[in-house]
């Protein structure tokens, strides 16, 4: 009963496998068709097993691990342009410190080792090859442990004074964390890369 009201008005009935009534003529490539012996053309039913169809662009998880590699690329240059970008302003001094530049190199230069994990980290995921995706998440870890270290150290109080956090700290962390998240999405099969 519920089929034929279906076909009917042609109303979708989602469950384990698609199914909705449609025209002939507007049969896409992926998928089937099933028909009964003694239906007529117009009452053909699309089963589907293909991607889904282009009316229904929703950012998926199986999406993000398509381009996974380029997301982290994209997330590294962010990092790489929040890493030039002030950190914190500190008003008793009256200056902007960044991920090179701090007030008598009070705290290193955190940009130098960041990049550099975090490169590697980009670097591996594009790769095909078994031990250069688990090397991308020894450093992609490192990365993040260094990006929380370097946040909280930029925006702790010293001597009663808690500085300003400023937009590239938040954007320093964001960004290393979207890439340790996308070196556990490898793109490929991992028997493919054992082979290698």
């Amino acid at each position: 009963m519920i089929f034929l009201f279906a076909m009917v008005n042609q109303f979708k009935i989602t469950n384990f496998a698609r199914v909705r009534a449609i025209k002939p003529d507007h049969i896409r490539s992926c998928g089937r068709v099933a028909r009964q012996s003694s239906a007529k053309a117009s009452t053909a039913v699309r089963i589907r097993s293909g991607p889904p169809s282009e009316g229904n662009k929703t950012l998926r998880f199986f999406d993000m691990v398509r381009y996974s590699k380029w997301i982290s690329l994209l997330a590294f240059l962010l990092l790489l342009g929040a890493c030039f970008m002030p950190w914190t302003f500190h008003a008793d001094i009256n200056k902007s410190f960044n991920a090179f530049f701090t007030e008598r190199n009070m705290y290193g230069k955190p940009g130098k080792l960041l990049l550099i994990l975090a490169g590697i980290t980009t670097a591996c995921s594009f790769v095909k090859v078994l031990w250069l995706k688990r090397t991308a998440f020894l450093a992609g870890g490192l990365s993040v442990a260094y990006a929380i270290k370097n946040f909280l150290l930029f925006g702790s109080c010293y001597r009663g004074y808690c500085p300003e956090k400023q937009i590239g700290l938040y954007l320093m962390l964001l960004c290393s964390i979207l890439i340790f998240i996308m070196a556990f999405l490898p793109e490929g099969n991992s028997s493919k890369m054992e082979e290698q």
